[in-house]
Order: structure tokens, then sequence, then C-alpha cells
């Protein structure tokens, strides 16, 4: 089985919302790393040397490379990401080899069955 992993960096109030998507398309899990600051094509202003930028969270998806596709669509549309600028950017790279998967790999076998 071979897996692609999705990373999405998300506004934080759109985390659970894009986890709910992605496990709707067949993700299986995911890892999300909060805090994570960014800048997009314009520097954001301050206040008084305060940042107003909202707060961004990491999302990692390792998904089966069947799903993977549908799945980015999905965060993508839920995330806001093609309509609004600078609410996050999500993008999927091959992964060469994974552990710590065995236990999902015989539910990711019916899923991937189902959708071929």
């Amino acid at each position: 089985m071979h897996f692609k992993l999705i990373c999405a960096f998300v506004q934080d109030d759109k985390t659970t919302a894009v986890m709910n998507a992605a496990r709707e398309k067949g993700a299986t899990g995911a890892t999300v790393i909060t805090s994570a600051h960014g800048e997009g094509l314009e520097i954001r202003k301050t206040f008084f040397g305060l940042n107003l930028e909202t707060l961004r969270d990491v999302i990692l998806f390792l998904v089966e490379e069947h799903l993977s596709r549908e799945i980015l669509e999905s965060i993508a549309q839920v995330g806001e990401f093609d309509t609004k600028p600078g609410t996050g950017i999500a993008f999927q790279i091959d992964v060469e080899d994974a552990v710590g998967v065995a236990h999902q790999i015989q539910k990711l076998r019916d899923v991937v069955e189902e959708e071929l």
C-alpha cells in the first residue's frame, strides 16, 4: 500500500471542520501542530508592535494514495483556500515508506476497494 502526506496550514478556527471533511473522504487520522505563524504575499500589519494575524494550525494527514486527491480537494473547499486569500494552503507529497500504520491497512483496503 502506498501513502501520501497531506500537509494543511489552516486558520485555527477551521481545524475541526477540515479534519471532519478529511475523515468523510477516507482519512483515518491526523496530527495537529498548533500555534503556527506564517506570511503570505502581503506582510501583516501590527498594532503597537503586536501582531494582528490569526493563529494557524498545521494538520498532517497520512492517507492512502488513491484517496489523497479527493481528501485534498475536500479540505481545500472547507478551508476556503481558493476562495479567500490568506485562509490557508494544503499540499501532498509522496511517502516512500511508513511504519506504525499496520493496524489501519485492512480498513484502508476495504475503503479503497469500494472507491475503485
